[in-house]
């Protein structure tokens, strides 16, 4: 919208994709990055060979709604709960959570993949599954709809996550460095833009999202208290993501962070635009 990636000499195509859909297709290099969280995390965990080098938010911005009747996470036990798709960072989040919530009772709960938010709210409403797990957005459309917020991750704050965040492959890291500068650049450019510019970023919002103004402005307030100053993690926000992935990957120990994490592309971004005086 702002044309940042333009300004680096890019003609970028954003192509809408589930979680594992995203992987496949950026492991087969159908894609030169893919902006995920939790669900690029595991996938590296697992071994494919690429690095998260972008965090766009340090925490997740999820929340678990269900019908009205449900009134606590313990009363999930039985039920059908609705994620995008099952590997997901918002499906891992919820498993971990409610492993620690509901302990063996967790095993009671059916996780499904549901699919886009828009399907998981239509889905919630006709009673398919009995809660699910939202992104901002959604949870908006699901507090007009009379549903109940069991859980909120934002809020609860004991979750570190980079949700949203900008992955490659490592191959490209190594063949084309200058891309992946441009690809981060572009991405900082548009951060630094989004915390600086509440009237501006909420316009394009309601723009692309085709929602009113005061709709907008509100999913802005909510998203922005988990983003990040310059697209970087420090060393416990980057144990903390992927901490809770480590026994879905078979893991007993997280690999060096260095195997995960590249962040000398945001550094080296953020260095630059601060030498040449660029604002937002």
């Amino acid at each position: 919208e702002m044309g940042y990636w333009r300004e680096e000499g890019l003609d970028a195509e954003l192509v809408l994709m589930r979680a594992a859909t995203s992987v496949t297709a950026l492991a087969s290099r159908n894609v030169e990055a893919t902006t995920l969280g939790g669900g690029g995390l595991l996938a590296i965990l697992r071994g494919l060979p690429m690095r998260l080098v972008f965090a766009t938010f340090n925490r997740p911005h999820y929340a678990i709604f269900a019908k009205p009747e449900i009134r606590s996470l313990q009363e999930l036990k039985g039920k059908k709960v609705g994620v995008s798709s099952i590997g997901s960072g918002p499906d891992s989040l919820l498993q971990d959570l409610l492993q620690k919530r509901l302990g063996d009772g967790s095993k009671n709960v059916a996780i499904l993949a549901v699919g886009t938010g828009e399907e998981r709210i239509l889905a919630l409403k006709r009673g398919f599954v009995d809660a699910a797990i939202l992104s901002p957005m959604e949870r908006l459309i699901a507090e007009e709809a009379g549903l109940r917020e069991l859980f909120s991750f934002l809020k609860e704050g004991n979750y570190a996550d980079l949700p949203n965040s900008l992955i490659v492959r490592e191959e490209m890291i190594k063949s084309d460095p200058t891309l992946v500068e441009k690809i981060v650049r572009g991405n900082l450019k548009a951060l630094l833009y989004f915390r600086e510019n509440r009237a501006g970023t909420s316009k394009v919002l309601a723009r692309v999202l085709r929602v009113n103004d005061s709709y907008a402005a509100r999913l802005y307030d909510d998203v922005r208290l988990s983003t990040t100053e310059e697209g970087t993690a420090n060393e416990e926000e980057q144990k903390s993501s992927i901490s809770y992935l480590l026994e879905r990957a078979g893991l007993k120990q997280p690999p060096p962070l260095d195997r995960v994490y590249d962040f000398s592309f945001a550094r080296k971004a953020m260095s630059d635009l601060k030498s040449r005086g660029w604002k937002p």
